[in-house]
């Protein structure tokens, strides 16, 4: 029997390819940002990730998602989570790749630029897998928090930058590797954790310092299936930060019941759940009443990696648009040969370029916590970039679907990674402050710092290059000194991050690039939707860069 049709003018997957190799923007920002580093790891990395028993785990990790065990069959709470085996493989990777809290380890931290190497690890990682690294951003955060209990920090630091992986339930120290989460939010409080009602009782002290009782509720728990986390909760003065292990000293199992996981839009390989601490065992981490700036000290390294991970996710989603359009023909011509996807396609180079370049730059200030304009830009372009970045993911990855017309809303095959990226990208937006919060958080830095002085340093190498970046440029010191209210602070956001952008893209990028940026995002010369670059622009330059492979 002759078969009906055959299939042709499908394109093959973009798999068996090297990821870091592939991504000039990635490569040129980090010679920006960290001209001495040695990237033979990311070209290892990048080809392990993007091979095709890789892709099959972050396909398998995501179809079979976590189940809670609650209780054993004897009806023992139990409070484990299962995951299948895929995902253990995807941890396995992750944190052999450093992608925790190697950078804070001893040997990382003198090697050159630990946390840009860290940062660009983690962006090529997302364009695989990025639910599994909710545990892995988080066990890379936890570092400067942790370190207000040094006796605690003393005992868990080795654990936490360690290359292993060990996802038994049992005492740290009986562990090769650990990881930590944390559980700010309350059901009643969302974003507002000052309305925390969960309270910490003294109950003495120990080698860890002063312990406490813990009763109360987290609506949403990150991550359960880690080691232990760092809550607040509200003591005699006031709202506190606390380090609450899942296993205790002696052996016995903290009494952290997980009521159930939630069912998440994305982010389906990553289990967040609801808990109920029934008198928890903790302990105090910093001082009485000062648990939001303790705890924010982790919410802002993992604020940099929402940043990153939305970067990855855009240079992901550009990869497979371009890989389809390279080889479906419509109309007489490949897709990529036509001028409207042509433009679609340059305009999401640009955008994934500058998302990268900004990602980068902000992993180096956190290199160089000793330099004043370092420490004023890792506060002032933490909420920045996490607002921005984040804000376009959603409709960066709508648009790189559509280049692939029905294929890419479908959950099957190489092209389904797109809908997966779809769920993925609304969550880096969400997740440790949303918009909003973000704004608030860049006005607080305003307050604190010379941000103008700083923003006028970091502005400077492009001075001259483009007029519509001078006039932005000029007219920002005096918008950021007059800040006074919050109405206008997302626009304010956005503003600062295409300046930088702009400025970050004349150093890194080349000419085509920079002139087409400025064009579209300063000077006006542009649309409301991706695809609206105006007709002058280089759209060969842009779209060779940005082919994942030649």
């Amino acid at each position: 029997m002759n078969p009906t049709h055959e299939v042709f003018n499908q394109p093959a997957p973009l798999v068996d390819y090297n990821l870091f190799a592939g991504n000039q923007a990635l490569r040129d920002a980090l010679r920006l940002n960290a001209p001495k580093l040695d990237t033979s790891s990311l070209q290892a990395l990048g080809a392990q990730l993007g091979s095709a028993d890789m892709q099959t785990h972050a396909r398998l990790a995501n179809v079979h998602t976590p189940e809670l065990h609650s209780h054993d069959r004897f009806g023992r709470r139990v409070d484990q989570v299962e995951f299948h085996p895929s995902y253990h493989a995807l941890m396995s990777a992750a944190t052999a790749a450093g992608l925790h809290g190697t950078p804070w380890g001893s040997a990382t931290a003198e090697a050159q630029s630990p946390h840009v190497l860290r940062a660009a690890g983690f962006m090529l990682f997302t364009e695989l897998e990025p639910s599994i690294l909710c545990p892995i951003s988080m066990t890379y955060a936890v570092t400067p928090a942790l370190r207000h209990n040094q006796a605690v920090y003393a005992d868990w630091s080795p654990k936490l930058t360690s290359h292993a992986y060990d996802p038994a339930l049992k005492l740290f120290s009986q562990k090769a590797g650990v990881t930590m989460g944390m559980g700010m939010t309350e059901k009643q409080g969302g974003s507002d954790v000052r309305a925390n009602t969960t309270q910490a009782v003294p109950d003495g002290s120990d080698h860890w310092g002063q312990r406490y009782r813990l009763t109360g509720h987290k609506w949403f728990f990150s991550a359960p299936m880690c080691d232990a986390f760092l809550v607040l909760a509200q003591s005699s003065s006031g709202l506190s930060c606390f380090f609450i292990p899942r296993v205790l000293p002696d052996g016995s199992i903290n009494a952290i019941q997980i009521q159930r996981l939630k069912d998440k839009l994305g982010n389906k390989a990553n289990a967040s759940s609801e808990v109920e601490f029934r008198h928890a065992t903790a302990w105090l981490v910093g001082d009485e009443g000062r648990g939001v700036p303790h705890i924010l000290e982790m919410g802002t390294m993992t604020r940099l990696d929402c940043a990153l991970g939305t970067s990855g996710l855009m240079r992901q989603a550009l990869s497979i648009a371009l890989n389809h359009c390279a080889q479906r023909q419509a109309f007489g011509k490949r897709l990529i040969e036509q001028p409207l996807m042509r433009n679609v396609l340059a305009d999401l180079a640009l955008e994934s370029e500058a998302a990268t370049a900004l990602a980068i730059r902000l992993a180096r200030a956190f290199d160089h916590s000793d330099d004043a304009h370092e420490q004023a830009m890792a506060r002032l372009l933490t909420p920045i970039a996490k607002f921005w970045i984040c804000k376009r993911g959603s409709h960066f990855a709508q648009e790189a679907m559509e280049c692939l017309g029905g294929n890419g809303y479908v959950e099957e095959g190489g092209e389904g990674i797109m809908a997966r990226i779809y769920r993925e990208m609304p969550l880096n937006s969400i997740w440790e402050g949303a918009g909003n919060i973000m704004a608030l958080d860049l006005l607080r830095a305003l307050r604190k710092a010379d941000a103008a002085a700083a923003l006028a340093q970091e502005l400077a190498p492009a001075r001259g290059a483009h007029p519509a970046l001078d006039r932005l440029a000029a007219a920002l010191p005096t918008r950021v000194e007059e800040m006074a209210t919050e109405i206008e602070a997302r626009r304010l956001a956005q503003d600062v991050a295409l300046a930088v952008q702009a400025a970050l893209l004349y150093q890194s990028a080349p000419a085509a690039v920079f002139a087409a940026f400025c064009d579209s995002r300063l000077a006006g010369n542009w649309g409301q939707a991706f695809g609206t670059l105006g007709g002058a622009t280089d759209f060969d330059a842009l779209i060779q860069r940005a082919m994942p492979q030649s």
